[in-house]
């Protein structure tokens, strides 16, 4: 794998920067906290996601940016003959292969590049990185330390979490099984509670068939008695029909005869009402001819009232015709004025325009004349200011001193400056003296200018006149019109009103209206009880016929009557029967009651002892199952036992092979490294390093032999994990390794990485500590910049003694 450019856009605290990496040594040099191994965290979240970053999703944004501002991590880098591009975002990813999109969802991105390199991220980091002071860590670990810790870094600490994973499982299957035994029930209670069931279960199938018998006798009894008493009291509720109809029968008559009698007392009473009507004849005969006057003469009535209404209207507007026409003849000469007035308005309002013009140029020459000699002596105040303390400087220095403009010496020209700026003060005085009397002339406006706005007054003042009388004479001629057409709409109406006052009838007597009125008002009374007698007289021919009815009603009811009381005889029914066909029916519903009780009772009790054998029959069943659910689990103890066993010894085994093989590839690291002075390292059982001089074991080695030994062995088990993969080793990613070393092993480890530099043709070291910059190819600089809280990445290659090109930074 080889990087070739990062770009991070508000990725924690890095706004906006863009890495260009090349070959050789490159160092990301800053101060702690800068913002260097979050460029490693960025690599790791563009490759594998999340699950490569600390924290969540929005942990990862600038706390500068804005709350839905993008974080995007583009990486670009080379895996075998494939180049590579990769854009991820919170929410998004897009894979790019040789140019062509090959990935376009987080998931998807995240898997294919997990085949690609194949690894997934913890291996991914134990092969290119070595993280932040693990050489260090690595020399200080005790021997069964160091073995833990290779282990894990080699992966077989998934072997020992698998274990763990096994053995837990053992125990909960150990103690599931113990729980099932311990809870197994006594087969011999079992056997004693199903024969007890069964017992019970005979004797309630014959306590059931005796009940039904019983019960059965009881029916055949029912069954007797039921039509007799169904007899008796169908007999009871016909008898009790007919006698209530009888008594029906007999109120209906009582009824009957009195509608009978009040209908004769009413027939008596119209032929009274009849009687009497022929005698008020006399007195009711002028009647309808007075209502007929009365209504004439109302009709006559309404007819004045409106005729000498419509007069008044008509004399009304006979006097608004008068005014208007005088109104009409005072406002004849407005239009004529009007037109007078218009003209003369016209030329007053081009006087007005031209005294205006002349008032505001005076205006204008005025203002600008004062403000003029005011800024000019302004001016000449801080003019004479500054000569002033230029004489003053000069006076003090004396002919000796050096000018304050100019800086060199005075000498024979110091009374010539002084003149000088003696001239130069009075030249200003008499300038100002000028200035101030003009602005004091100019205080108060000059006489010109009154003259010129008096003039605008008063044309002005003439021209409001003038516009005034023009607005009276105009609501003058809007007047007359309104007038002229006032006038000409009265006359039409006039002309109506005294056409509708001759057409209407005259002849009203309101004498005779009086007269009429009180005449039917004396007859009223006889009129009223006229009509009531006449209203009761004409009852007479309809109480006739009613009354007949009656009569044939009473009758047949009477009849009714005496059959209802014949029927009531005829049934034979007796109460004291009654009862004793009801006492019989009772008892032997009681009886039947009883015997279907005890059914039902030793019904129950037989499905109790059918449920008593049903559940000796499931505890029977149960304790099979749990039988067959302990060998079960039995069998499962034994293979988690024996899996318990095989991973101790498959990582036994493991850890004996793979020491030989990364003891010799870091054999190979450590001769290219010493130049062949030592060839050979050796690990035992502990992983405790010891160097081979000449095939004899070096007791003791010096501080940067340890390092060589720490980091040939870091290299080698990076190599292992690599071609497990089936990926070429091409680049190192070493996080801060140099913490624990002083200055001399700092300068032998970057050595040896030089020297390395066949194998691994792309080294990249992040550190804080700045005196290895002179042993690097390239020096990328990360600063952070706490006014703006972003961190700042510039290329300081051009720092050290050579250039080299091939790597670069925008920022």
């Amino acid at each position: 794998m080889k990087l070739h450019r990062v770009h991070l856009v508000n990725f924690r605290q890095h706004a906006d920067t863009e890495i260009v990496f090349g070959d050789g040594l490159t160092g990301i040099i800053g101060p702690n906290g800068s913002g260097k191994t979050t460029l490693l965290e960025a690599i790791a979240w563009a490759i594998y996601g999340n699950a490569a970053v600390r924290g969540d999703k929005e942990g990862m944004r600038n706390l500068r940016a804005k709350a839905r501002s993008s974080v995007v991590v583009e990486l670009e880098f080379g895996l075998g003959k494939h180049e590579f591009r990769v854009v991820r975002r919170l929410h998004d990813a897009v894979l790019y292969q040789d140019g062509a999109p090959v990935a376009n969802s987080i998931r998807e991105v995240t898997d294919r590049l997990g085949r690609a390199l194949g690894m997934q991220h913890d291996e991914f980091f134990n092969t290119y990185f070595t993280g932040q002071k693990e050489l260090a860590v690595m020399a200080a670990l005790k021997p069964t330390e160091r073995a833990g810790f290779l282990a894990r870094i080699l992966g077989y600490e998934r072997l020992r979490v698998a274990q763990s994973c096994v053995r837990d499982r053992r125990n909960a299957i150990n103690a599931s099984l113990e729980e099932l035994v311990k809870g197994l029930p006594d087969p011999a209670a079992i056997e004693a509670e199903r024969r007890a069931a069964q017992g019970r279960l005979d004797g309630a199938r014959h306590a059931t068939r005796e009940a039904e018998a019983a019960r059965r006798g009881a029916r055949e009894v029912m069954d007797r008695e039921e039509p007799h008493w169904k007899a008796w009291v169908e007999r009871r509720e016909r008898t009790l029909s007919l006698d209530g109809e009888r008594r029906i029968a007999e109120h209906a008559v009582e009824a009957a005869k009195q509608e009978h009698e009040r209908l004769n007392k009413e027939l008596a009473e119209a032929v009274k009402a009849a009687n009497e009507l022929k005698r008020l004849d006399a007195e009711l005969a002028p009647i309808a001819r007075l209502k007929e006057e009365l209504s004439e003469l109302e009709r006559l009535q309404k007819e004045e009232t409106a005729r000498r209404a419509e007069q008044g209207k008509l004399e009304e507007l006979q006097r608004t015709v008068a005014a208007l026409d005088k109104r009409i003849a005072e406002l004849a000469g407005a239009t004529d004025e009007l037109a007078l007035v218009e003209r003369d308005v016209a030329a007053m309002q081009r006087r007005l325009e031209v005294a205006e013009g002349t008032a505001e140029e005076e205006r204008t020459a005025w203002v600008r004349d004062k403000e003029y000699a005011e800024t000019k002596r302004q001016e000449l105040l801080k003019q004479y200011e500054e000569v002033k303390e230029q004489r003053d400087k000069i006076k003090e220095l004396g002919p000796e001193g050096e000018c304050p403009t100019c800086k060199r010496p005075l000498g024979a020209g110091y009374h010539a400056v002084m003149e000088m700026l003696e001239r130069q003060l009075e030249v200003i005085k008499g300038d100002g003296t000028y200035f101030r009397q003009r602005i004091e002339q100019l205080a108060s406006e000059p006489e010109k200018l009154r003259e010129a706005e008096q003039a605008r007054d008063t044309v002005l003042a003439e021209s409001r006149r003038l516009s005034g009388r023009g607005g009276e004479l105009r609501a003058q001629t809007e007047e007359r019109a309104r007038a002229v057409a006032q006038r000409e709409a009265a006359q039409r109406r006039a002309v109506e009103l005294e056409a509708r006052v001759q057409a209407r009838p005259t002849g009203y007597d309101a004498a005779r209206h009086d007269a009429v009125r009180a005449e039917l008002t004396r007859l009223e009374p006889v009129a009223l009880e006229a009509a009531a007698l006449a209203a009761r007289a004409q009852r007479a021919e309809i109480l006739v016929g009613e009354a007949e009815l009656a009569e044939k009603e009473l009758s047949r009811r009477e009849r009714l009557a005496k059959e209802l009381v014949t029927a009531v005889a005829v049934q034979g029914f007796s109460e004291e029967e009654f009862r004793g066909a009801r006492e019989r029916h009772d008892r032997a519903s009681l009886a039947l009651r009883a015997a279907e009780l005890s059914v039902a009772e030793t019904r129950g009790e037989l499905v109790a002892a059918e449920g008593a054998v049903r559940e000796a029959e499931r505890r029977e069943a149960e304790r099979a199952a749990r039988e067959r659910q302990i060998a079960e689990l039995r069998a499962s103890l034994r293979l988690h036992t024996e899996l318990d066993r095989a991973f101790s010894e498959l990582r036994t085994k493991l850890n004996a092979e793979d020491r030989p093989a990364i003891a010799e590839l870091a054999s190979s690291f450590l001769s290219d490294l010493t130049d062949g002075r030592y060839d050979a390292l050796d690990l035992d059982d502990q992983y405790s390093i010891t160097i081979l001089d000449d095939g004899v074991p070096k007791p003791v080695i010096s501080g940067g032999e340890e390092d060589v030994a720490n980091l040939v062995l870091r290299l080698a088990i990076s190599q292992m994990i690599a071609e497990r993969a089936g990926q070429p080793l091409s680049l190192l990613v070493l996080d801060e390794i140099f913490g624990s070393l002083d200055e001399s092993r700092r300068q032998h480890v970057l050595g040896l990485l030089r020297r390395l530099a066949d194998r691994f043709p792309q080294v990249v070291l992040i550190t804080h500590i700045e005196s290895v910059r002179e042993g690097l190819d390239r020096v990328i600089r990360v600063e952070y910049d706490a006014g703006n809280g972003t961190s700042i990445v510039r290329d300081d290659t051009a720092t050290l003694a050579g250039e080299v090109p091939g790597a670069g930074v925008a920022a």
